[in-house]
């Protein structure tokens, strides 16, 4: 697994993403940064065409639709509904879980 130096704390951003590939694969940084947004725009497109992604030993991101329900404001206590939505959720795989718990 290829590794992320100088990560800002609490986030992996694209530019470090592709300078992992950088040094990985030995593309230009150029290279690099466009197959980095390749790989996240195919992702985002498939979300966006209502599929599922899979990513082997690594999670699924998974689309949800949740269904009308009432809430309550907590501040006055009213009812309000809560309109129909889908929602995206992140499943990692097991090896993930352990590699992150070990």
């Amino acid at each position: 697994m290829a590794e992320i130096s100088s990560i800002t704390p609490g986030s992996v951003t694209r530019a470090e993403l592709a300078d992992a590939v950088h040094r990985e694969i030995g593309l230009s940084r150029a290279d690099s940064a466009q197959l980095v947004e390749n790989v996240l725009d195919s992702i985002a497109d498939a979300l966006l065409a209502g599929d599922n992604v899979k990513i082997s030993s690594f999670g699924s991101f998974v689309l949800r639709s949740k269904g009308l329900r009432i809430g309550r404001n907590p501040k006055t206590g009213v009812e309000v509904p809560i309109e129909p939505r889908t929602v995206l959720t992140f499943r990692p795989s097991q090896l993930l879980r352990q590699a992150i718990n070990s």
